[in-house]
């Protein structure tokens, strides 16, 4: 699946929605009442209608669509979140955040009152930059998830489109923003990928991640960024593979390439492109004020290399484009999703909203937003703050004329037949999860990423070493002590040859004059105010990248990797290639 060119997907989906347009008609009386929403705390819902003949996924998904009321096909373009660990049984507080975010007290109830499409896992840890929309947490490990996601299927099941598999996804991107850590392999940022520069290394790492994902009973990432770090944007930084965009663009093509065939589609986000501004949409309106030529060749390579690599998905941003269309949000606007991503790009695959519940989307009503947002060419409404009134908001406006019957069944048929093709991989097996063979991978993409930006290529740390970090580090200083002595090189709390780390969000303070070594394990600016003699960058915290880090310290493994954005007054590298 995942080597496939996207442009076939392309016909196909358009062939479907077509088929779908035509047999539409029959689907819905515009004028029938809603159904009674079930009672919350039960999981009540239509019986499912048999499943259409196995052909391939487009076909089915036409032939789905043609049985769908206008409940269940507004139901299928929104994938909210919920609160709760457990599909069916949640504490008093999490019922709580349900009863407010959608008049139900699980999310199996929110699946079933609302014929959901889909559901976002959610969560956020202290270095995440998207923290400022992550309501709540609904993932802790691995079994959990898997018993979390079993539930929620079984409650999707029994929808009116329940011969297409639930869609459950969550932001995997590794580095900053992981959603899943214990229990499961960890790669390292998508700078360090950049800076690996090997999209082989890159791909085998991702259909390691993708397989672990599939066990979980996640088929969906909102990875990979294919956002241009051409800016120093702090809530990208080094979710990004690079400054360069055909650099980043090999590197794209081999995460989507890689999560695929694992069977768990590929989100290229944040189109047209975050990284040109460092502006935070979690907290305002980003301004791109590229011209539309400028972010042709500077932001969309990735994005095109993505879906010639057969991405099934792209993330619209919030952000405004002056160029192409001022003033209007990249998730409203016609131009952009219709005219540019589509019809100059090609897209036909399923695009997504970013954040619903994000301040750019909460200029409107929820339900307004969600109107808007399909009609500018969105397919699947992401995380409303408020499931009902999206959910009313879109009936009403499908009965009222004011979302087109067609606009709405095409989206379906996109999300359907995105299902579909996803049903066609099975499901990896639990015991896949953290395999050896997939910490190898990580292991290999982390250790290419490390690059000498000033020292000696490839020397080996002098005498006994002592770690020290910036603060609220202590856990990555733990692993690295366990992966330096690993490797053979003595470690003492103290009067050692000083290695110091710093992080996500550190700058000149952080950093530690008497310190032989400096390592930057996130994006790599903060090193050209160091002092040390050596200066390395891993881009990543992760355990890998602390193995990767060891080996090259203990003189075992060439630093080769080459810094994927400029350090004012440092080199990519050291190293000669």
């Amino acid at each position: 699946m995942g080597g496939v060119s996207n442009r076939p997907w392309r016909a196909t989906v358009a062939v479907a929605a077509l088929t779908a347009l035509l047999v539409s008609g029959c689907s819905s009386d515009p004028e029938r009442p809603a159904p009674t929403p079930s009672p919350a705390g039960t999981s009540a819902a239509p019986s499912a209608p048999a499943a259409p003949p196995a052909t391939d996924p487009a076909a089915r998904a036409a032939a789905l669509v043609a049985t769908l009321s206008d409940e269940d096909l507004v139901g299928q373009v929104l994938m909210p979140y919920a609160y709760g660990d457990s599909a069916t049984k949640v504490s008093a507080g999490s019922a709580a955040g349900n009863q407010a975010l959608a008049g139900v007290d699980t999310p199996a109830d929110m699946i079933s009152k609302y014929r959901l499409g889909g559901l976002i896992l959610v969560g956020f840890s202290a270095d995440d930059p998207t923290k400022g929309n992550q309501e709540t947490t609904n993932v802790d490990n691995p079994k959990q998830v898997h018993e979390l996601t079993t539930g929620l299927r079984t409650a999707a099941g029994r929808l009116a489109a329940g011969p297409a598999p639930l869609l459950i996804g969550t932001d995997q991107e590794y580095g900053v923003v992981t959603r899943v850590t214990d229990g499961v392999t960890v790669l390292p940022s998508a700078l360090a990928a950049g800076a690996a520069g090997d999209p082989k290394l890159t791909e085998a790492a991702w259909q390691a991640a993708g397989a672990e994902l599939s066990a979980m009973g996640i088929n969906v990432d909102f990875a990979p960024v294919a956002d241009v770090l051409a800016t120093r944007s702090t809530v990208i930084g080094s979710r990004s593979y690079g400054s360069d965009p055909k650099q980043a663009a090999v590197q794209v093509g081999g995460a989507v390439r890689g999560l695929q065939a694992a069977g768990v589609a590929a989100t290229l986000k944040h189109f047209p492109g975050h990284g040109h501004s460092a502006d935070d949409s979690h907290q305002d309106l980003p301004v791109l004020t590229q011209s539309a030529e400028a972010l042709r060749s500077g932001a969309w390579p990735p994005f095109t290399a993505g879906m010639d690599a057969g991405a099934m998905a792209v993330m619209s941003g919030h952000l405004d484009a002056r160029a192409i269309d001022p003033g209007t949000p990249a998730t409203f606007s016609h131009k952009l999703l219709t005219d540019v991503l589509r019809g100059q790009l090609g897209f036909k695959g399923v695009v997504i909203t970013d954040g619903m519940n994000m301040p750019p989307a909460k200029r409107w009503a929820p339900g307004e937003a969600a109107v808007r947002a399909l009609n500018a060419g969105n397919d699947l409404i992401l995380m409303t703050p408020n499931v009902g009134q999206a959910y009313d908001g879109l009936l009403a406006a499908l009965r009222g004329g004011s979302l087109p019957r067609a606009r709405l069944v095409e989206a379906v048929t996109r999300v359907l037949t995105m299902k579909f093709r996803l049903a066609e991989t099975p499901a990896a097996q639990m015991s896949t999860l953290n395999a050896p063979a997939h910490r190898a991978a990580a292991d290999a993409l982390a250790t290419a990423a490390v690059t000498v930006l000033r020292g000696t290529c490839g020397g080996a740390v002098r005498g006994p070493v002592t770690v020290t970090s910036s603060g609220g580090r202590d856990g990555t200083r733990t692993v690295l002590t366990a992966a330096l002595t690993a490797a053979g090189v003595q470690v003492k709390p103290s009067g050692g040859t000083i290695v110091h780390l710093v992080g996500y969000g550190d700058g000149a303070n952080d950093l530690r004059a008497d310190a032989a070594v400096t390592v930057a394990m996130d994006t790599p600016y903060v090193l050209s105010g160091a002092k040390s003699p050596t200066l390395l960058a891993t881009y990543s915290s992760s355990r890998a990248s602390m193995t990767g880090l060891a080996a090259v310290l203990a003189g075992k493994a060439r630093p080769g990797g080459r810094s994927p954005v400029a350090v004012p007054g440092l080199p990519a590298t050291t190293c000669r290639t």
